[in-house]
């Protein structure tokens, strides 16, 4: 039978800003091995606070989503994003692939990495996305393992193809995409932005795309999603895009290539968007309640020990 439209959810925001907050070397494409992470010099506290200081300059408010891995090392950045205002959702803990994982491994990660940023807030995580957009068709009942450990809404299906994630067939807009349940209170999907050019979905502002396209395309995105298509453009980025000064580590010239283009323009381009056009945290823009259940409140006032696990 005909596969039945999605239920699409109208945000109050007229765009989302998201932030993945991972160092520079947890980026899939320079694939450093986990023993060597300890061991590089991190530079996720200062580019996280530079985009916390670009933030409040435009008075606007994000969504981070943060790694636990990073959350356990700098609890007090995670505190600091919390106290600035902006919205504190999950990126798993490990930046493992989530088709890499078994479903028990998976349901670990992304529960451990909730409870910790609750913990060090106090407030409720809604939000996740995976490393590098990697729920694809192939393993959709992660999106049931999410629900069920309390997430509300979903940001890691991106519709165009690529080699190592995508769904060029899902849809382009928010929408629900699992309903209540017995045992959760069903999802939403927040897909990262894209336009339709030729027939096909065309990624745009975000990521190495947002560094890749000159600012007046990524400008002129925005505004079709807003003015056209009547919907809001959900830009991303990482906290190492705004550093041209990072360590330079080893790999694949085309790995190389995507993840030190334009560094030096990130910045310049971002603090352009922000003067230009409004943007606002998923949680707000979906009405998501920021108490949190009695339950994990009662645990959030106690210091969460740093346990550097590898």
């Amino acid at each position: 039978g005909r596969t039945p439209e999605p239920e699409l959810w109208v945000p109050a925001q007229p765009n989302l800003l998201t932030i993945d907050v991972e160092d520079y070397f947890h980026a899939s494409g320079l694939a450093v091995d986990r023993s060597q992470w300890d061991r590089l010099p991190g530079r996720v506290e200062y580019t996280t606070r530079l985009l916390l200081h670009i933030l409040a300059e435009h008075d606007t408010y994000s969504t981070f989503f943060v790694l636990g891995w990073v959350a356990d090392r700098y609890p007090q950045l995670v505190r600091e994003i919390h106290a600035a205002g902006h919205e504190i959702a999950s990126h798993g803990w490990h930046h493992d692939p989530v088709y890499d994982l078994a479903e028990e491994a998976f349901r670990r990660d992304v529960t451990r990495a909730k409870d910790l940023l609750e913990d060090l807030t106090g407030q409720p995580v809604f939000g996740y996305r995976a490393p590098s957009f990697t729920i694809t068709r192939s393993n959709t009942r992660a999106l049931e393992t999410l629900a069920r450990a309390g997430y509300r809404y979903d940001s890691s299906i991106y519709p165009i193809r690529r080699a190592r994630y995508g769904d060029p067939g899902a849809p382009r807009s928010i929408h629900r995409i699992l309903a209540p349940a017995d045992d959760h209170d069903g999802l939403l999907e927040v897909p990262p932005s894209t336009v339709r050019i030729l027939g096909k979905n065309a990624p745009v502002a975000g990521g190495g795309y947002f560094r890749a396209y000159p600012l007046w395309l990524t400008r002129w995105a925005i505004h079709h999603l807003n003015e056209v298509e009547d919907r809001p453009a959900v830009v991303y980025l990482h906290p190492w895009e705004i550093d041209p000064d990072q360590p330079r580590m080893p790999a694949t010239a085309v790995n190389r290539f995507r993840h030190y283009f334009n560094l030096h323009r990130t910045e310049d381009r971002l603090r352009t968007l922000l003067g230009e056009m409004s943007f606002g945290t998923v949680r707000d823009s979906l009405g998501l309640a920021t108490t949190l259940p009695a339950a994990r409140r009662a645990t959030s006032d106690r210091v969460v020990p740093a346990t550097h696990e590898g």
